[in-house]
């Protein structure tokens, strides 16, 4: 029985960056074997173990063979004679094919430290077709790396595009395809991860509503880029710079889809698109079961984004609703993300990236000041029933007034 360190922590190891989680492989064992040296059985698909003292993951070396259509269809074979370069072939990218021995020599049968110096992305071998999750895996790997410039290899660009237009995309499942996004949007360029999916045609299965926004104009003095697919691309980048929380980037990305439905004879104007994007929002939410507290932020940012941009001019009483629609007050967390959100549309602009905006100080300080007017004390004073909320209304707004005065 051999054991090798596999996949991504050689690579990072490699690329020099830290890593967080070993994966080994072991190599001229069965299950029953492991089980008695004290390894955990965890593995329901195929054969994975605990080791029993540092609780790392074990995984037989093994094969695989397609059987159907999808990610899941496939069947495996883990036993003593699968070596280790017949499991290394089954994997994704080269530069995830790569093992460590004991003594820390390097196994790489299929050149993945080549690729590692040359910064490229590259499937291992045909079979890489065979699973359409790898696409969204290799436009992930794409958002991770794109601070150290890799690109994919043409051959993979090729493969990537036969696979969809061979319909194996098709077999996607939702809650594959939001478990890849939703870590794709934790990379630190998310915006790649759209652009990939777009390079090879797989926007326009996965995410269609995103892909409509592409080639779609919008007025130039206020957009600069002027197509709203890149607009959104600007977003996310600068979501990513200004937050790394997610729900913050899924807003950034889905914040204007009613922009790719506004009629051709109204371009480059999309009046009530914010309203126009909703229902969008909410049909690519359900149909990829993402959470619940995603779907609503981003629905209230699809909503309310302009809001944002036009905070000088809103009264204090239309802020208090914005805040309300929110449900600041309780949930003022919520109310962070929305901010955040709004403020990466308004520098996903050429020129605007960096450019001094009122509106998130405005904001921050007229929550602070509604947020710091308390129901107790107007109980204290005699009020009853319909009066306390009436009261407390008015003087949020009263609050709100003063707190903004010097953004006018």
């Amino acid at each position: 029985m051999e054991t090798y360190l596999v996949g991504g922590c050689v690579r990072d190891q490699l690329l020099g960056r830290s890593v967080k989680d070993r994966d080994w492989v072991v190599v001229g064992a069965n299950p029953e074997e492991l089980i008695a040296l004290g390894y955990q059985s965890v593995g329901k698909d195929f054969p994975v173990f605990l080791h029993p003292e540092s609780k790392e993951e074990y995984a037989l070396a093994r094969t695989e063979r397609k059987t159907a259509p999808g990610y899941a269809g496939f069947a495996f074979h883990a036993a003593a004679d699968v070596s280790l370069e017949d499991d290394l072939k089954r994997r994704d990218l080269t530069i995830n094919a790569i093992a460590q021995d004991a003594d820390g020599n390097l196994i790489d049968p299929y050149h993945g430290q080549q690729d590692i110096e040359d910064r490229i992305l590259r499937h291992v071998s045909p079979a890489f077709a065979e699973d359409p999750v790898r696409i969204l895996r290799i436009a992930r790997f794409a958002a991770r790396f794109a601070d150290l410039d890799f690109t994919i290899a043409d051959e993979t660009r090729s493969l990537m595009k036969t696979m969809v237009n061979s319909g194996e995309v098709d077999a996607l499942v939702s809650e594959r395809v939001w478990q890849e996004t939703e870590r794709a949007l934790a990379e630190p360029a998310p915006a790649r991860y759209l652009e990939v999916l777009r390079e090879c045609g797989a926007l326009a299965r996965i995410f269609p509503e995103i892909d409509a926004l592409f080639g779609v104009p919008q007025p130039a003095e206020h957009h600069p880029e002027i197509d709203t697919g890149i607009h959104t691309l600007l977003v996310m980048e600068q979501a990513a710079r200004l937050s790394k929380d997610t729900r913050v980037r899924y807003a950034a990305m889905t914040h204007d889809l009613g922009k790719g439905i506004t009629p051709k004879d109204e371009l480059p104007s999309h009046r009530g698109h914010e309203e126009n994007g909703v229902p969008l929002v909410k049909a690519l939410s359900d149909r990829l079961k993402v959470p619940k507290d995603y779907r609503e932020i981003a629905v209230h940012v699809a909503r309310y984004h302009l809001q944002f941009h036009r905070a000088k001019e809103l009264r204090a009483n239309t802020i208090l609703k914005l805040i309300k629609s929110l449900d600041g007050f309780r949930r003022p967390e919520r109310f962070q993300i929305f901010l955040l959100a709004c403020e990466a549309d308004a520098r996903g602009r050429p020129g605007y990236e960096h450019k001094k905006m009122d509106q998130p100080e405005l904001l921050q300080a007229a929550f602070a000041a509604a947020a710091n007017i308390e129901t107790q004390p107007i109980i204290a004073r005699g009020f009853k029933g319909e009066a306390i909320a009436e009261e407390l209304t008015q003087q949020r707004i009263k609050a709100i007034k003063s707190a903004i005065k010097i953004y006018h």
